[in-house]
């Protein structure tokens, strides 16, 4: 049983165009019937419209099988006097899902990514905090890549948010407990006995996806096709009951190791 993340694993971070090995990783699913979720941390689009996007670049698997922050957020923030903060297409999709977005009395701010936050963005952010609004995460990535360059992620902004102001903050999508329960609870659906700790979570997080995932007992599998360059950036600094169970290069390796080919 598998969750399987997308940016940087699935597809490039690059053209949003599959890494080699991802389609033919969901086909062997596909053809082997093995329960799979694809969990991601989508935000820029609205969720029917990555799943499509996804489906129509050669991914083969049903909305059912689908989970995105965007999915879980009306149930974890009100829709009125929101202080949303992200790429451009996020706070359009998320007008378009009915948030009314202010910036002179929120109760809520909420955080996507960007590359290019300003300085005065994080001093609204700020001064919002302090005066009560509360803090909430898209997810908890460490790391955004875009155009051959690495941004703090979402998680990276949080912490500093937290520090800065000393408010605490939740996360609506990985590597969040509720989302991954709630991952769970869709893959049950595939097959009753689904259980943490029977699946392998697929990611180039190591320290967001994956180490949320290990806390709930879930078999880690690292790919070095997202945001590390290679194991040796990331592996050596992590305490020891955060490091990945298995270390691929990309899916194609992954897949060419279940099926007993070296790699």
């Amino acid at each position: 049983m598998y969750f399987i993340d997308v940016q940087g694993t699935l597809i490039s971070d690059e053209d949003k165009s599959p890494i080699r090995g991802s389609i033919e990783f969901i086909e062997y699913l596909n053809a082997n019937e093995i329960p799979y979720m694809v969990i991601t941390n989508n935000t820029k689009r609205s969720s029917a419209d990555f799943h499509a996007y996804l489906n129509s670049i050669g991914f083969d698997f049903s909305f059912e099988r689908y989970l995105d922050p965007l999915m879980l957020l009306e149930a974890r923030i009100e829709k009125e006097a929101v202080a949303a903060y992200g790429a451009q297409k996020f706070l359009e999709t998320l007008e378009g899902m009915g948030y009314l977005l202010d910036y002179k009395n929120p109760k809520s701010v909420l955080i996507a990514i960007k590359e290019d936050f300003t300085a005065d963005e994080y001093a609204q952010m700020i001064d919002f905090l302090l005066s009560g609004a509360k803090l909430v995460g898209m997810h908890e990535t460490s790391l955004y890549a875009k155009n051959a360059k690495r941004y703090p992620g979402v998680g990276a902004i949080l912490k500093m948010l937290e520090f800065a102001t000393s408010c605490s903050y939740e996360v609506v999508g990985k590597p969040s407990k509720n989302f991954y329960e709630e991952a769970l609870r869709r893959l049950k659906e595939q097959d009753a006995s689904a259980a943490f700790e029977k699946l392998t979570i697929i990611s180039d997080d190591v320290t967001g996806d994956l180490g949320g995932a290990k806390e709930l007992g879930m078999q880690t599998l690292f790919v070095t096709s997202g945001k590390y360059r290679s194991a040796e950036e990331i592996i050596p600094s992590l305490e020891e009951e955060k490091k990945p169970d298995l270390i691929k290069a990309d899916m194609q390796a992954v897949l060419q190791s279940i099926n007993g080919v070296s790699v």
